[in-house]
């Protein structure tokens, strides 16, 4: 699916980035209305554009999707709403840009999650946490360390629709 020019699925992966920055910048919820509404619009455009195999495709991209993120959500790292809101996405653009979108947002996530450590007076306990986080999953196997889960952490927290945002910009431009 070309994606690179701003095109109706382009503008409407954009749209629902921007309106989830929003609502997780202002509740920090990503609203369930917000992204199985977008999952269902891309299937249902999808269909209507490409038929069935439009419509397979766009599943494909919902799946990959959360596919993608939902061993970060089962490991306490993200929450639900970021994992959904990637998939609508994915339904959107399609298996191999969601897969693009999970990159590109993973180095987005990564950029800021120092800046607001380093923001907060947090950066060197955040380093701390990771390398006592990788030494756990060494001696434990990957599974979740509860005293540094989103729910467990006192840490600063990161509004992951940016990130997401800021990946879906870089699929939307680079690919």
């Amino acid at each position: 699916m070309d994606v690179r020019v701003m095109n109706p699925v382009a503008i409407a992966a954009v749209t629902i980035s921007i309106v989830a920055c929003f609502t997780d910048l202002r509740t920090r919820r990503i609203p369930n209305v917000l992204t199985f509404g977008a999952a269902l619009a891309g299937l249902v455009y999808h269909l209507t554009t490409g038929g069935p195999a439009g419509l397979g495709e766009s599943a494909l991209g919902w799946l990959a999707g959360a596919l993608v993120f939902i061993v970060p959500f089962a490991l306490g790292g993200l929450g639900g709403g970021d994992v959904k809101l990637l998939a609508a996405l994915g339904a959107w653009i399609g298996p191999v840009e969601a897969l693009w979108l999970a990159l590109y947002t993973g180095v987005a996530g990564m950029v800021m999650a120092i800046a607001v450590a380093a923001a907060n007076g947090y950066l060197r306990t955040a380093l701390q946490n990771v390398r006592l986080l990788l030494c756990h999953w060494q001696v434990a196997g990957l599974s979740a360390l509860p005293e540094i889960t989103l729910d467990g952490s006192s840490a600063p927290k990161l509004a992951y629709a940016l990130p997401i945002f800021a990946g879906m910009v870089a699929t939307l431009w680079l690919r």
